[in-house]
């Protein structure tokens, strides 16, 4: 059995047999490190997280956070495992070394993390953390690199984003926060923040929130926004910490899940004296918060996953140990034995159907942390460029697509369960509590929909999506004729081209004036393309498993052709059943989950205006 938080097989698998990350450290950038390298990485963050990370997801659960006095207490059960965590260099281990990282390439750090996130409300205090300390490296000043980045690294200090407000929500440019001039070249900050996550805790001696606010007098909108650094305790010239700044933790908020996770309300400046220095340009706050919404996006996606995987992982332990019904040869029997319910055909749809997501998934977010990569070592511009195209197209689809299909994943382990999974003596009924919120924050799923279909289909003049449609297309024709993959090869191309069909069909509209079809139909496009690119994914893995799989059975003496040689082999090899398992789960999900994008496409060109058209009024008598 793997691991019960993920399968590190798999991770393996996408690491090395498809993308093959190592060779990334041929290149100058990442030169230092090896295989070798990153697989102490990974055994290290499997390690810390099966010994510390895990054991405090149900007792965080209970405990929940506290406000006493106006400070903000975590769970008892955090601070060791944040300890330990910390003086593992886990905090910003991407960052270059001389800036307190460790320089690793994107792909292996995400598949590192994907250790932690099954405890999203333990890991988002040191994310938090590493995406303000990731703000200030890339547009503070020397001086707030030297004061704030060193223990924001090592997790002494934390980090926050202070960016939704009760009125505005996700229409950030309506935000009223402001920033008062002062005659030193800082600011005074007065306004009220809502959903801040790791807003307060006592993990740390200090927190320093980047906050969106408006400097009075700069225009409204977007435009006129800035983002701000407030530190909880100011920093004296020494490096020691100075007096409590003017803001007030106003309360936790009561949260369906993530019960660890301190989600705060903050209120800045209600005595007229909340310290906060300028980051970046003025008005230039939109631009460095997106820096941090990109990379919060991907981490949301990488919560879904890992709540899918542990889910996923769980449920297929308990049905192969659930003793229920007889086998459907003997179902006429009353005598026959009870058998474990992974042999009921119903049982084992979900099973696949989990499986195929999950690998798909991880698929999906390891490969866009790799464009990153490739965007790094890349020697021409051009070369820079497209990497860069595969990452934004592809950043809606993990971070919406993923957080929607890991809760529907964890949906279906309790389904696995029967009425034991509703109940809390299982832990899938908390895995999907604590996924549920990854489809809201960070932009809600529909707001990413409009992204995809207003901006980065669009982007470069639709350079992006095209190039991203050819680099499917080339990975189809590389495993088309491998044998028994055509007919997944034709139906995965299928899939590639209706995208690109309708994709072009919006453009039509727009053309023609009929801009609120694709708005109206943003959400559904958005899961139709995740289930092509998953689809696309899925055959890539089939086509790698098929030739590694061919190989066993030809060392073994076994025709590739003979289905029966090949399941008798995977009782013997865990490498054969591994490929077989990859195989099997491409074609039902091709065969299976990919055709219901026909059904989108027919519903999109109905162009039933019908969710517009209908008056207030008539949704409720």
């Amino acid at each position: 059995m793997s691991s019960m938080i993920l399968d590190e097989r798999d991770q393996q698998f996408v690491l090395y047999e498809m993308f093959e990350v190592e060779k990334l450290c041929g290149y100058p950038k990442f030169t230092d490190f090896s295989k070798e390298t990153f697989n102490m990485i990974l055994t290290e963050a499997q390690k810390i997280a099966e010994e510390e990370i895990l054991p405090t997801l149900a007792q965080s659960d209970k405990d929940g956070c506290r406000l006493v006095d106006g400070q903000v207490y975590v769970p008892k059960c955090f601070h060791r495992a944040y300890k330990l965590f910390c003086e593992g260099g886990w905090i910003g281990m991407s960052f270059p070394p001389e800036d307190g990282g460790q320089g690793i390439p994107e792909s292996v750090k995400y598949a590192a993390v994907e250790w932690f996130y099954h405890n999203f409300a333990f890991i988002a205090y040191p994310f938090a953390t590493e995406g303000a300390a990731h703000l200030i490296l890339t547009y503070g000043t020397e001086e707030q690199k030297k004061k704030y980045m060193e223990k924001m690294v090592q997790g002494l200090w934390g980090g926050t984003m202070a960016l939704t407000e009760p009125g505005a929500g996700t229409d950030v440019g309506n935000l009223t926060t402001k920033a008062i001039r002062q005659a030193d070249g800082t600011f005074k900050l007065q306004g009220t923040k809502i959903f801040i996550t790791a807003g307060d805790q006592d993990l740390t001696e200090n927190v320093i929130h980047p906050v969106l606010a408006r400097i009075e007098g700069d225009p409204a909108g977007t435009k006129g926004i800035s983002i701000f650094i407030v530190p909880k305790y100011l920093i004296n010239g020494d490096g020691s910490l100075g007096r409590r700044n003017d803001y007030e933790i106003g309360k936790i908020e009561e949260k369906m899940g993530i019960h660890g996770s301190a989600t705060c309300l903050i209120n800045f400046g209600d005595n007229n004296d909340c310290y906060a220095e300028l980051l970046g340009e003025e008005r230039q706050g939109m631009k460095i918060m997106f820096q941090m919404m990109n990379e919060a996006r991907l981490a949301v996606g990488m919560q879904g996953l890992c709540s899918g995987s542990i889910a996923y992982l769980h449920a297929l332990q308990y049905t192969k140990q659930r003793l229920q019904g007889s086998s459907l040869m003997d179902m006429k029997n009353p005598e026959a034995p009870r058998v474990p319910i992974i042999e009921h055909p119903d049982v084992r749809r979900m099973l696949l159907w989990m499986k195929s997501n999950v690998d798909s998934m991880r698929a999906i977010t390891y490969f866009t942390a790799y464009c990153f990569d490739m965007h790094e070592i890349a020697e021409t511009e051009e070369e820079k460029d497209l990497w860069l195209g595969y990452a934004e197209v592809l950043t809606p689809i993990v971070k919406a697509y993923s957080s929607d299909i890991g809760f529907r994943v964890t949906e279906t382990a309790m389904q696995c369960y029967g009425g034991y999974g509703f109940c809390s003596e299982y832990p899938v009924e908390q895995f999907l509590r604590d996924e549920k919120i990854a489809s809201i924050y960070e932009g809600a799923n529909g707001i990413q929909a409009l992204d995809l279909i207003g901006r980065k289909l669009g982007m470069k003049k639709g350079t992006y999506f095209m190039n991203m449609l050819g680099y499917m297309g080339s990975i189809v024709n590389k495993y088309r004729d491998t044998d028994g993959l055509k007919d997944l090869a034709d139906a995965a191309q299928a899939g590639v081209n209706t995208m690109a069909d309708l994709a072009l069909y919006f453009a039509r509209c727009g053309k023609e004036g009929k801009f609120l079809v694709p708005v109206n139909n943003a959400y559904p496009f958005l899961m139709l393309m995740g289930k092509v690119v998953s689809a696309w994914f899925l055959f890539w893995q089939a086509g790698v498993a098929k030739q590694k799989l061919d190989a066993l059975a030809e060392a073994g003496g076994i025709d590739p052709s003979d289905k029966a040689g090949l399941a008798g082999l995977a009782k013997s090899s865990k490498d054969a059943a591994f490929y077989l398992g990859k195989i099997s789960g491409a074609q039902y999900y091709i065969m299976n989950v990919l055709p219901e994008i026909d059904g989108t496409v027919k519903a999109i060109k109905n162009e039933d205006m019908s969710i517009l058209e209908i008056p207030e009024e008539s949704f409720a008598s």
